[in-house]
């Protein structure tokens, strides 16, 4: 992998084609990042091995293949490319040149109700993907809680919440995940309730 692209863009994993095939990748519309100011693009991978790509009211079909090394061909206006892709999740698709330096990066808007045409759009669909993330994770996790040198738990946050409220337990209590071993990270019963 091109090592602009590991120092741009942190946590990549290639793709794994029992992993992210039918999944993260197939039948996706993935809005092409690169160059969003100037043209929106979306890309759709087929099954059949078409690529539909999507600008305007026009829509261009071409080919794309995978070998057994995850190593994609992709046929462009400009010809024949070869990448390899990567996700940084289910919703960022990273295709890395490998005759050439650069990368195009691709945000999955399948699921996602807004139109995305611009940089801007691009940042608030970030913002509220990575919010809603937080949330989840905070609301389906459980943590302990330490008070006066005794550890409590595990409970969900609604639960310390709802401690807090009947002054149970202060909002200061520091807390931890339960797959955390220590209190190291500093995270207060207050800090989970302000994310929820």
């Amino acid at each position: 992998m091109n090592t602009n692209i590991h120092a741009s863009i942190s946590n990549l994993k290639p793709f794994d084609y029992s992993k992210h095939y039918t999944s993260h990748f197939i039948n996706q519309n993935w809005v092409l990042v690169n160059g969003i100011a100037k043209k929106k693009a979306i890309y759709t991978f087929r099954t059949d091995n078409v690529l539909e790509i999507k600008r305007s009211e026009d829509t261009i079909k071409t080919a794309w293949d995978i070998d057994i090394k995850n190593v994609f061909s992709v046929e462009t206006e400009d010809g024949l490319i070869i990448v390899k892709a990567y996700f940084r999740d289910k919703d960022i698709l990273v295709l890395d040149h490998q005759d050439k330096e650069g990368f195009a990066m691709f945000i999955n808007t399948t699921d996602y109700d807004m139109d995305i045409n611009s940089v801007e759009d691009i940042q608030e669909f970030l913002k509220l993907k990575y919010q809603k993330k937080v949330v989840d994770t905070i609301y389906h996790h459980e943590f302990y809680y330490i008070e006066k040198s005794e550890e409590f738990g595990p409970y969900k946050v609604e639960d310390l919440n709802e401690k807090v409220i009947q002054d149970e337990i202060s909002p200061y209590c520091f807390v931890r995940d339960i797959n955390e071993e220590d209190y190291s990270r500093r995270l207060r019963i207050a800090d989970l309730i302000q994310e929820i």
